[in-house]
């Protein structure tokens, strides 16, 4: 999912974003419930659109596009105690913010920390296969910064307006004294009805990791993923999302909290991409460990079909050919068959089918531990290790990982999930069944199965 960016604050909101400039939201049906909002969008005119939902936490999320100002849109999220948050956005944009609102997210800051109204979390990057969520990490001695602690009494509403929506430019700068805006918002949100109080009103949030003394620059994060300065700019050009947003822009320049550029990190190295880096280091075509099997096989193959059988040689060689140029074609031939292992095997078909014989495994496991309690056999207090696969069962799954190990990451994952979900066996648990599985009966070195076990394995406590 892409990143998004407020442009304005709605008059009405509760939870200020700092920086943006405020806009009068009353052509907005705010005070109407969800369906008002999403009714103004939808078979008002052409080009428009709106919705609303329900959320999981409490409260709703709506969004529409402006009635005056097409290419602009409205996006709501209202909590039923902490209020609401009204934003000015790209009409382009509200589907995705909708999407990002659809959880336990009340509010988002500082480059995508976000809210749940009791705890600020850092931006969701590494993915936890067994909840189908992103990992929730705490920011650590987070202190939420409200409307009444910005406020000390210095800021001159008169120096401030409220926008319109029909004249107003996202291209034009920020307000430069933006306490001042901030000021002119809470005179007018007091003056409405059941105002929250401005000390509930979350402006910010205030966290040791946000410090300047642990800020990156461009540079150093590009270092830190082990990636060049001109790469990394090169994907926050093309929007890349998988990038995270930064916290802070400081004399124009992107700043990233060095927690936020750790968990990019482990979210790099655990994707498909850093899974194949990870498995083809050291090879040197940068192929997997089954890939580079295969390539060395048929080069060897190819080799003494080409040179050492003289009945083949002596159809096409050469005077000026040689040992070494045959052995240079070999390799490029047994190259393109290492780089075509899905044509031999096809993944999609290969995946659903190691993951059913993993679970049918694990099935027939825990059914003999409860035909074993039913006859009044003693068991462990923990009957995880018990768990085991068939010696063929886990020959395939190695041979998927050395030939696949990006594919087979997924496969396993499913298989966590799916364990957890059936089962309730830990995440870990499944995990230790498949690598001991995978010492015993298949051929990954040892090195080479604990690394890849270690990237797949999910972190034992997510919220702290």
């Amino acid at each position: 999912m892409a990143h998004v960016h407020p442009l304005a604050n709605g008059l009405r909101t509760d939870h200020p974003v700092p920086g943006l400039p405020f806009v009068d939201d009353s052509h907005i049906p705010l005070d109407e419930g969800p369906e008002a909002i999403e009714a103004v969008g939808r078979h008002a005119a052409s080009g428009m659109w709106g919705r609303c939902d329900p959320n999981h936490s409490g409260g709703w999320h709506a969004f529409t596009t402006d009635p005056l100002q097409h290419s602009l849109g409205w996006s709501v999220r209202y909590h039923p105690e902490h209020g609401r948050t009204v934003l000015l956005m790209r009409d382009n944009d509200t589907s995705d913010l909708h999407s990002q609102w659809s959880g336990e997210q009340v509010l988002f800051r500082a480059g995508g920390y976000w809210w749940t109204g009791a705890t600020w979390y850092r931006p969701g990057q590494v993915w936890d296969p067994v909840e189908e969520r992103f990992e929730r990490r705490k920011c650590r001695a987070a202190v939420t910064v409200s409307a009444a602690d910005m406020l000390d009494g210095h800021a001159d509403p008169a120096r401030a307006y409220v926008g319109k929506v029909t004249t107003f430019a996202p291209e034009d700068p920020a307000p430069e004294n933006w306490l001042d805006h901030l000021a002119l918002w809470a005179e007018r949100h007091q003056e409405q009805d059941d105002a929250l109080p401005l000390e509930r009103c979350v402006v910010d949030v205030a966290s040791p990791e946000l410090t300047g003394a642990r800020l990156l620059g461009l540079p150093e994060m590009a270092e830190l993923g082990g990636i060049t300065a001109s790469t990394l700019r090169a994907y926050i050009s093309r929007g890349n999302s998988e990038v995270p947003q930064p916290q802070a822009t400081v004399n124009g320049r992107d700043q990233w909290a060095r927690a936020v550029a750790d968990d990019w990190v482990e979210a790099r190295q655990r994707s498909s991409e850093g899974i194949r880096a990870t498995m083809s280091a050291g090879d040197r075509d940068n192929l997997s460990p089954g890939a580079a099997a295969v390539r060395d096989r048929f080069a060897d193959d190819f080799h003494d079909t080409l040179w050492d059988r003289p009945d083949v040689r002596k159809r096409w060689i050469l005077r000026q050919r040689n040992e070494t140029a045959v052995r240079e074609v070999a390799d490029a031939l047994a190259w393109n068959v290492a780089v075509s292992l899905d044509r031999i095997l096809p993944t999609d078909i290969l995946g659903p089918t190691v993951e059913g014989a993993v679970l049918n495994d694990l099935g027939e496991s825990i059914e003999l531990h409860e035909r074993r309690r039913e006859r009044g056999k003693p068991e462990e207090e923990e009957n995880w290790w018990h768990l085991n696969l068939t010696r063929r069962v886990a020959k395939m799954l190695d041979w998927y990982i050395r030939h696949h190990p990006d594919a087979a990451q997924w496969c396993i994952g499913e298989i966590m999930r799916a364990a957890n979900s059936r089962w309730d066996i830990p995440a870990q648990q499944t995990i230790r069944t498949l690598r001991q599985a995978l010492a015993l009966d298949g051929e990954l070195s040892e090195e080479a199965r604990e690394t890849y076990f270690a990237l797949l394995s999910p972190p034992e406590h997510t919220d702290d």
